[in-house]
């Protein structure tokens, strides 16, 4: 056979191996599981509803929110709070240390692949009891007699004695200490037949994108937390001067009353109704600053800020809520960081099936034990003091009455657990989308009805001060016009919140600019491509910083992709998976 046909028979049964090694996997398939997903957003449909102000019907090539979101809302505070939430929230910077320990448990369980290596030098220095000393000895000898080996016996013609010598073994028992110096090094692989450590690597690479995921949810829920507790705050500054006015006015008419009170024109108790109208107003005023203050505590929470040290100025609020890209119910799938991070918990749960499904096959494991051992230090290391062994060894669990069988049942109710949990958070999600749609269609609606109905109350409460100056109507009347005013131009600046507050609800509802490509790929979790929560090049041993803004290379942050662009693409779809990560039956 020439060394052609040779290297040909070796790598047919080298990929014989690979072949026989790859089918071996008990884990079903993986698949993502079917969710209700609707053509498009009973709300986005032009045909059934007018397009309410606030969002817009995402055309080819603008179906996506690009960037930071809030910088949408044209407000230079909020831009400058929103970019302090990456770096100082505490909530995120959990969700980014889960992420690393997910991350960190896929390298612990790779491990796994690779054979363990021990070494342990002992010395030890032993006396045995005198009576087992004794026994042994007589023993020994007796032994050694009637066998006629490991003994030389001597006979004298004159008197017929017998002289025993005993061995180097015997010599040594009867000194009644021993020495041992040991230095063996032991050598143990498990060879993964059945795919459980490849299983378990696959489980955890999953749960890892999931935990990215999380992190990109809780970043994005503390953004849109910010903005909405934001505007809550413009919306007190804004009722704020809706009782500033208002008490202007107020104690414009408490003047007039007394005016009309000591011309003889009103009564006494009319200008204790204007009194008694002025200091509630008041109150009301006052009452405002305990809101403003929770809020603006709130937004020091949510950017790591001690409440103490965290003000905020008044500002003019503006309800101006930009058009936000809406595009179909398919695509929310890939855009929707939970949705992502359920998918992939139902991944990982497929893989642990495969783990379980492992239990029912035998562990083949490779054991190797070599090394030096001697009684004597100075012949310790020495070529005949060598020792080894070698030898494979096959375990098979017999009997374990129904313990496999019930860890396989709890895989597979974790999964079933899993795929209900990720169908019911595209439901949810669905949900979401679609009533920040009805609210942002009908509150543009209300608006304008609501301002309407304010012009009309302002119109009202002129005709009556006219009434009551010319003595038709009493003041009652005008206190009633006075509350109807101020009721309605307080609904206006609620309405206008509302707005505000669903748009941000349906920025997040839609993800956020976030899509499925972010998520770490498998590679890059497990160590083939650095990712780091501090970038791409920090050097192994760095000491992180205290708390690193958790969006990074690891999750993919714009502008440092995580496969080099004359690379392809690992497919990160929802439900696709890199290279590696299929399980097959």
């Amino acid at each position: 056979m020439n060394q052609a046909t040779r290297r040909g028979w070796i790598a047919a049964c080298a990929s014989a191996v690979g072949v026989l090694l790859t089918g071996c996997n008990p884990a079903p398939k993986y698949a993502k599981p079917p969710a209700p997903t609707p053509s498009a957003f009973k709300e986005a449909i032009p045909q059934q509803y007018k397009e309410g102000e606030g969002w817009k019907l995402a055309q080819p090539g603008d179906d996506k929110i690009r960037g930071k979101w809030w910088e949408m809302y044209n407000d230079p505070q909020l831009n400058a709070l929103e970019e302090q939430v990456q770096i100082s929230n505490q909530s995120i910077a959990v969700a980014e240390a889960n992420f690393r320990g997910a991350r960190a448990l896929i390298a612990s369980t790779r491990a796994s692949l690779f054979p363990v290596m021990t070494a342990s030098a002992s010395y030890t220095n032993s006396r045995f009891s005198q009576t087992s000393r004794t026994t042994s000895v007589v023993s020994s000898a007796a032994g050694s007699n009637a066998a006629g080996s490991s003994s030389d016996t001597s006979s004298t013609s004159g008197t017929g004695t017998t002289s025993t010598t005993t061995g180097v073994a015997g010599s040594n028992s009867l000194r009644g200490t021993v020495n041992n110096f040991s230095l063996p090094l032991d050598v143990s692989y498990t060879v993964d037949l059945w795919h459980r450590v490849r299983n378990i690597i696959a489980a955890n690479t999953f749960q890892a994108q999931a935990s990215a995921a999380d992190v990109a949810t809780a970043l994005l829920s503390t953004h849109a937390e910010l903005a909405q507790d934001y505007f809550q705050i413009r919306a007190l500054d804004a009722q704020r001067v809706i009782l500033r006015d208002t008490l202007e006015n107020y104690r414009r008419a408490l003047h007039l009353t007394q005016t009309l009170f000591e011309t003889g024109l009103s009564s006494e108790q009319d200008v204790a109704q204007a009194q008694t109208q002025l200091d509630t107003a008041t109150a009301q005023a006052t009452d405002l600053g305990v809101s403003r203050a929770q809020y603006e505590h709130a937004i020091a929470t949510l950017i790591g800020k001690p409440a103490s040290t965290f003000s905020l100025p008044v500002a003019e609020f503006v309800p101006k809520p930009p058009e936000v890209p809406v595009a179909v119910p398919s695509v929310l799938l890939e855009r929707r960081p939970d949705i992502a991070a359920a998918e992939r918990q139902v991944a990982a749960a497929n893989a642990e099936i495969g783990v379980a499904r492992a239990a029912y096959y035998p562990n083949l494991t490779l054991n190797a034990t070599g090394g030096f051992e001697s009684s004597s230090f100075l012949q310790w290391f020495d070529w005949p003091s060598r020792f080894w062994s070698v030898g494979p060894q096959m375990a098979e669990t017999l009997l374990d009455f129904g313990a496999r069988r019930a860890a396989n049942e709890q895989a597979q109710a974790a999964y079933d657990s899993a795929v209900a949990t990720y169908r019911q958070t595209v439901l949810t999600d669905f949900q979401a989308v679609e009533d920040n749609l009805a609210a942002l269609r009908i509150l543009s609606e209300e608006v304008g009805e609501q301002h309407t109905a304010v012009n009309s109350a302002n119109r009202n409460l002129d005709l009556s001060l006219t009434r009551y100056k010319t003595g038709v109507d009493s003041y009652l009347n005008v206190i009633t016009a006075q509350t109807t005013v101020l009721s309605n131009r307080e609904t206006e600046v609620t309405i206008q919140l509302r707005q505000m507050t669903s748009s941000v609800g349906l920025i997040m509802a839609l993800g956020g600019g976030w899509d499925v490509s972010q998520l770490p790929n498998s590679g890059a979790l497990r160590g083939k491509a650095k990712a780091t929560p501090n970038g791409p090049s920090q050097k192994a041993g760095a000491v992180a910083a205290a708390n690193p803004p958790p969006l990074n290379p690891a999750l993919n942050v714009p502008g440092a992709p995580n496969v080099p662009p004359d690379q392809p693409q690992p497919a990160t779809a929802v439900g696709a998976h890199p290279p590696g990560e299929q399980h097959e039956r």
